[in-house]
């Protein structure tokens, strides 16, 4: 199911996402008289969200994680994680069981967070429930978009951080200069393989997301468990579980060329979304149990009781 929506209403957004907002209407958000979320200026610790190039301890190990992200990352990596993570054979267990094991994961690639991974997610969902109390679906989508950074943990195979987190890209064709930290892309075989540093590479303009490799990681991960266990989600949820790490479609505007019509329409409600995901990460906390019930409902209707992961 495709959901057509028209001009997600927020600021701070880049010039691809505006322009992709363009001839666009009618989009429910809260009324008027309702405080809408507002982006920070700076994130958890005092500076610009997404700056990659200040000189901290912090930022000096997010340069390292990208270097060994962009060096592996290959499309016959890609093709073994998918092949692997693909059988849903690591563990049975519910939705809020596995938002509650997230607690023991740290994101090595995001220099704006230190909270508890259950923290950023509740964060992002209720925000995203205040401006959009209609939209049920997209509050669960951001409750349960990172649960996939599991798969770092040992019960899931211990993957290291740069096969679980960070931007993703695709493979298979050329890495584009918009990826953070593009030089270290020289250093991926893949880099120096005429059958994939064409623009389109392996794949045909207009093809479809769906039928392009992307980076492993837990973006990935997640689709691939809500899909295979049958989630309800509509297509845009599956979407932005998929590609909300995609930063450079979502907000540099590249990679464009590999897109069909209801990827068109469904980076609209990833645009919607990205605001959430990237701006609430606050030293604010959530309660957590007076918000678990409905939470809980929303997964009752959109998934089963257990699911393979």
């Amino acid at each position: 199911m495709t959901i057509s929506i028209d001009k997600p209403m927020f600021e701070e957004v880049s010039a691809f996402q505006k322009k992709s907002e363009n001839n666009t209407r009618d989009l429910t958000m809260a009324s008027e008289h309702d405080e809408a979320f507002l982006a920070p200026e700076m994130n958890a610790f005092g500076r610009q969200f997404r700056n990659y190039d200040a000189e901290n301890e912090r930022q000096k190990s997010v340069e390292e994680f990208y270097r060994l992200q962009h060096i592996n990352q290959t499309v016959d990596f890609v093709k073994k994680m998918r092949a692997e993570y693909g059988k849903l054979d690591k563990m049975v267990m519910s939705i809020w069981e596995c938002c509650e094991l997230l607690n023991d994961v740290v994101d090595e690639s995001d220099p704006d967070l230190d909270e508890p991974q259950i923290q950023h997610l509740l964060q992002s969902a209720e925000a995203i429930r205040k401006d959009y109390p209609n939209e049920e679906w997209l509050h669960l989508t951001a409750l349960i978009h990172d649960l996939g950074k599991v798969i770092t943990l040992p019960q899931f195979g211990g993957l290291p951080q740069w096969a679980t987190v960070g931007d993703t890209f695709p493979v298979g064709c050329a890495f584009d200069e918009s990826n953070v930290h593009h030089k270290y892309f020289s250093e991926n075989p893949d880099f120096h393989n005429q059958a994939y540093n064409t623009k389109s590479g392996i794949y045909t303009e207009g093809c479809g997301l769906n039928n392009v490799m992307m980076s492993w990681g837990h973006d990935d991960y997640m689709y691939l468990v809500a899909k295979e266990n049958g989630s309800t989600l509509p297509s845009a949820g599956q979407f932005i579980i998929r590609y909300h790490s995609f930063y450079p479609l979502h907000t540099a505007g590249e990679y464009t060329h590999l897109m069909n019509e209801e990827d068109k329409e469904n980076l609209k409600w990833l645009h919607v979304f990205n605001k959430y995901d990237l701006y609430s990460k606050s030293k604010v906390h959530v309660d957590v149990e007076k918000v678990k019930p409905y939470y809980m409902s929303l997964i009752r209707k959109y998934f089963p009781e257990n699911l393979r992961w």
